[in-house]
């Protein structure tokens, strides 16, 4: 299952320079962060994740594989891209396809880097890419909710769900608030309003791109941003995308030092490609053997046969069952079989929710 986030700001925010520096740096560490384009403005990149290098020790795995996502650098935004200016209908197109929505604002000041409106200030500039996506949603139920309550009027069961949960995210535009916002009263609202597939309903984070200088604690700018974020349950983090660009061309022996000289203990994108993670819900489990330690992704609540076809469908269509190991047992008695000797090795079956950091082995028949 591919999961991907799309870059998206207003001209001259530094995105395209932030989305460059993921894939040269995923590029750069190819054993560490598997790459691969596959359009010229997707790239995949690994997430970073301490725990299964240490697994891989363990297992004494001749590879390592991390689990990834896809990074889409979305063509910039500028006012009127609801009607179409610009490139507005490609970008609109483009953002649907994305399960979530990296904003990048320029939180720096540089009289050599012009900005689309004359001025810099962060909160302004989200709140113009925030308005052409409400727009595009708003008048998208503005067409769809009357019908659906015409029908559900008429005994349309699935149309009566539809004009409730979707009446709910058409006042919310129409009060200038995004469609996330929606809360659906049960599993069948859920169901309807995701298959909606709203712009406006995706997940957000805020990369807060920043002069060097800030790059550690942020500025007065960034501030303004996360409490953006927190007021909306969105996510934010800061980035230099300057000092990200110079990372991507080292060689890796000198990155921990340069980053050291500049108060940094990782890489901001390690923070973005994190944050992108826990923005989608997701969770990670491992493989573990003498060829390879590998990390998968699964949303959370997945069963684990659900986790079982992200490796092939195969493993999920003849599953029989998971034998499992949390990753701090695996560590502290050593490896499977430790953990097998310990009882720490559990049988699990159909209905079984995956846990981040399990240690899985598949037992299936086709």
């Amino acid at each position: 299952m591919g999961f991907r986030c799309g870059i998206v700001g207003l001209p001259n925010v530094g995105k395209s320079t932030l989305f460059n520096a993921l894939t040269e740096t995923a590029a750069a560490q190819a054993a560490n962060y598997p790459f691969c384009t596959i359009e010229p403005n997707v790239g995949n990149v690994g997430v970073p994740d301490p725990r299964l290098q240490k697994l891989a020790e363990i297992a004494k795995s001749a590879k390592i594989i991390e689990t990834q996502l896809a990074f889409v650098d979305i063509a910039g935004l500028v006012r009127g891209a609801s009607k179409g200016e610009g490139l507005g209908n490609q970008f609109l197109g483009n953002i649907r396809e994305v399960d979530a929505i990296v904003h990048v604002l320029r939180c720096f000041e540089d009289g050599d880097v012009t900005h689309v409106e004359g001025k810099v200030d962060p909160i302004a500039d989200a709140e113009t890419v925030e308005t052409e996506l409400m727009l595009s949603d708003l008048e998208s139920l503005e067409k769809r909710v009357p019908n659906l309550v015409k029908k559900g009027q008429q005994g349309d069961k699935e149309a009566k769900i539809g004009a409730s949960v979707l009446g709910q995210a058409l006042e919310l535009l129409r009060d200038g608030k995004p469609a996330r916002l929606t809360q659906p009263k049960d599993v069948e609202e859920a169901r309807v309003f995701a298959q909606a597939q709203l712009i406006t309903a995706k997940p957000v984070l805020y990369v807060c791109n920043v002069d060097e200088g800030d790059a550690a604690n942020g500025n007065a700018l960034s501030a303004r941003v996360f409490e953006k974020a927190a007021a909306e349950g969105a996510e934010a983090v800061v980035v230099s995308a300057a000092i990200e660009a110079e990372i991507a061309t080292m060689p890796a022996e000198d990155r921990g030092e340069f980053l050291a000289e500049l108060g940094l203990e990782e890489t901001g994108l390690a923070r973005v490609i994190r944050a992108g993670y826990k923005l989608l819900n997701l969770l990670t489990f491992f493989t573990v053997g003498p060829k390879e330690a590998r990390a998968w992704t699964v949303p959370a609540g997945s069963k684990a046969p659900q986790a079982a076809g992200e490796i092939h469908t195969d493993f999920e269509r003849g599953f029989i069952r998971a034998e499992t190991i949390a990753f701090d047992d695996y560590v502290a008695f050593g490896g499977e079989a430790g953990a097998r000797d310990a009882g720490k090795l559990r049988q699990e079956g159909k209905e079984y929710v995956v846990h981040d950091g399990d240690v899985m082995l598949f037992r299936f028949n086709v």
